[in-house]
C-alpha cells in the first residue's frame, strides 16, 4: 500500500511541477508586458533646440483660426485706413503695393518655418510608425512563443496522462492479482 501512495505522490508532484512552470511563464509574460506598457505610457522626452521650438510655435499659430482672423482684421483695417485718408497722408495708396510686399514677406518667412515643423512632425510620425511595427513584431513573436509553450505544456500533460494511465493499469493489475489471490485463498 505504501508503494501505491508513493506513486500517487509522484504523480501529484509532477502535476505541481507543471503548474509551477505554467505560473512562471505567465508571470514572466506579465512582467514583459508591463515593461512595454510603461515605455508606451511614458515615452522619453524629446530634446528640442530653440529654433525647433520657435518653428513649432509659429506653425501652431500660423495654422490656426486665430491667425487667420487676426490677419484678416489687420488687412481690412489697413485697406480701410489707407482708403479713407486724404491722398497726401496715405502711406500705402491703392493698389496697396506695400501691403502686397508685407503679405509676400509673411508668406515667404512662414512657409519654410512651417515646413521645418512639418519635417519634424514627419520624423516623429516615422519613429512612431517604427515603434508600432516593433510592438507588432514583438506581439507576434510573443504569440508564437506562447503557442510553443502551450504545445510543450500539452505534450508534458499528455505524457503525464499516459504515465498515470500506465501506473493505474499496473495498480489495477496488482489489485486484480491480490483480489484473485484472496479469492483463491477463500475458495480453499
Amino acid at each position: 500500500m505504501a508503494e501505491v501512495i508513493n506513486e500517487v505522490d509522484d504523480i501529484l508532484a509532477n502535476q505541481n511541477e507543471q503548474i509551477k512552470k505554467l505560473h512562471d511563464i505567465v508571470t514572466k509574460a506579465f512582467a514583459e508586458e508591463q515593461l512595454i506598457v510603461d515605455n508606451l505610457a511614458h515615452p522619453p522626452q524629446e530634446i528640442l533646440t530653440q529654433g525647433q521650438r520657435v518653428s513649432d510655435k509659429v506653425a501652431r499659430f500660423g495654422g490656426s483660426w486665430t491667425f487667420i482672423i487676426i490677419f484678416s482684421v489687420v488687412l481690412v483695417l489697413w485697406i480701410i485706413y489707407n482708403s479713407t485718408l486724404p491722398k497726401a497722408e496715405q502711406f500705402d495708396p491703392y493698389p496697396f503695393i506695400l501691403m502686397n510686399l508685407v503679405l509676400s514677406c509673411v508668406a515667404a518667412m512662414q512657409a519654410p518655418i512651417i515646413m521645418m515643423s512639418q519635417n519634424r512632425q514627419e520624423e516623429k510620425d516615422r519613429i512612431r510608425a517604427e515603434n508600432d511595427y516593433l510592438i507588432n513584431m514583438k506581439s507576434e513573436l510573443e504569440v508564437r512563443s506562447l503557442h510553443q509553450k502551450m504545445d510543450l505544456l500539452l505534450e508534458e500533460q499528455i505524457k503525464t496522462l499516459f504515465e498515470v494511465q500506465a501506473k493505474q493499469l499496473e495498480l489495477l493489475k496488482k489489485l486484480t492479482e491480490r483480489v484473485d489471490s484472496l479469492c483463491t485463498k477463500n475458495d480453499l
